[in-house]
């Protein structure tokens, strides 16, 4: 696959995060009451982000109780016969959006109307079909924006829902050269409201990419993880973070991705067959372990995962970065860890990234703390002379 080349637009300085938000809630191009359609995790998240800066939003979904729950904590009120909603966020699942986005393009000929489905390309053609068909309008197709919000959380459902959840997230904007400029702005200014990080690419490249970068992973995930069903309890028992980091989206909800992938196929596919070849070299080099060259094969591989890993986006979004691990033995008891980080502080060392691990059979777990390199040695002294065990 061609790697696609796509435009950005970035707020990233959380600093100024605050002031930009109030500054664009205050002269967007959003036409209201936006209406949510769907009041899942990400639907009703929206409701919350676009509450909270003042914008009138609307819920409907076909799940009376959902509905409640997003209407109950503040993702807005319950749509009547008598609204007309100027922009419409359709938030359903991925095998009935189109069906949804056109229902809306028709009830609200005035509505600009956009999806957050995690495919683009099954979407498009739905409603070019729509249009093919008569049942739409070459010009209503036009107020239609495909988008997908690369953010979410393990928990699904209303409950879990959070105004704040797209904050510096990725926020893909599907465009073609037909869409309308003022179409592009209002989407472009809902991402903005609820503070992502704005990228443009078409509907084929979006499928392209997601297809690598994240449904790609989940498959190897899901396959990976039902390997352990006939694994014994005991070498389970032995299990650490890499098993748990590898197969930790494995406990995605099964129904939301029958339709992700069978609707982006097309664009999986490539990359199947592609890891599939991987997978026969390394099966034919294990097979003759003791071959001439059979070390050098399996070294390549891995070092071809080296470079691919390596190329992954750093800590917000910048180059890759290497750090140092220091690694703190706490207590599991409340606020062990809250005092280690404050140790931490006090030696004056920024934490790059964090990660737990637990001791199977112990009370105890092993704090991850990566840092700057050339900070390492100053901090493992300081947390010795506290009195904290380094590993």
């Amino acid at each position: 696959m061609t790697t696609p080349r796509f435009s950005r637009t970035e707020i990233v300085n959380t600093a100024s995060l605050a002031a930009a938000t109030e500054t664009i809630s205050k002269h967007h191009t959003i036409h209201e009451p936006v209406l949510i359609v769907g009041t899942g995790l990400l639907g009703t998240s929206i409701g919350l982000g676009l509450r909270s800066v003042g914008l009138q939003v609307l819920l409907t979904d076909p799940s009376p109780s959902a509905q409640a729950v997003a209407e109950d904590i503040g993702a807005g009120q319950g749509l009547t016969d008598e609204d007309q909603p100027g922009t419409v966020v359709v938030a359903a699942p991925p095998d009935v959006t189109g069906a949804e986005v056109i229902k809306a393009l028709r009830r609200w000929p005035a509505a600009v109307v956009l999806d957050i489905a995690s495919v683009k390309v099954a979407i498009a053609q739905e409603i070019a079909a729509a249009v093919a068909a008569g049942e739409l309008t070459a010009q209503d197709a036009q107020r239609y924006i495909g988008t997908h919000p690369m953010a979410g959380r393990e928990r699904s459902g209303p409950v879990a829902a959070r105004g704040e959840l797209f904050t510096a997230a990725p926020w893909v904007l599907c465009t073609t050269s037909e869409t309308p400029q003022y179409v592009i702005d209002v989407a472009s200014d809902v991402a903005r409201l609820l503070g992502a990080t704005i990228y443009h690419m078409t509907p084929e490249e979006h499928d392209g990419a997601v297809a690598q970068i994240s449904h790609l992973p989940q498959i190897a995930a899901s396959l990976l993880a039902s390997r352990l069903q006939g694994t014994s309890g005991q070498a389970l028992q032995l299990a650490g973070n890499g098993l748990r980091d590898t197969t930790r989206i494995a406990a995605s909800d099964p129904s939301l991705w029958v339709q992700i992938l069978t609707a982006n196929a097309e664009q999986i596919l490539p990359e199947l067959h592609g890891m599939k070849a991987d997978l026969d070299r390394l099966i034919n080099t294990l097979s003759a372990p003791s071959a001439s060259g059979a070390r050098l094969d399996v070294a390549q591989l891995m070092d071809e995962g080296n470079r691919g890993q390596a190329r992954i986006p750093g800590k917000h979004g910048g180059p890759a970065q290497g750090f140092a691990q220091v690694t703190v033995l706490v207590d599991d008891k409340p606020g062990a860890i809250v005092s280690a980080l404050q140790a931490v502080a006090d030696a004056g060392v920024n934490v790059e990234d964090l990660r737990m691990e637990h001791s199977s059979g112990y009370q105890v777990g092993m704090l991850e703390i990566a840092v700057v390199p050339g900070h390492k040695k100053h901090l493992v002294n300081a947390l010795t002379k506290l009195g904290w065990k380094v590993l």
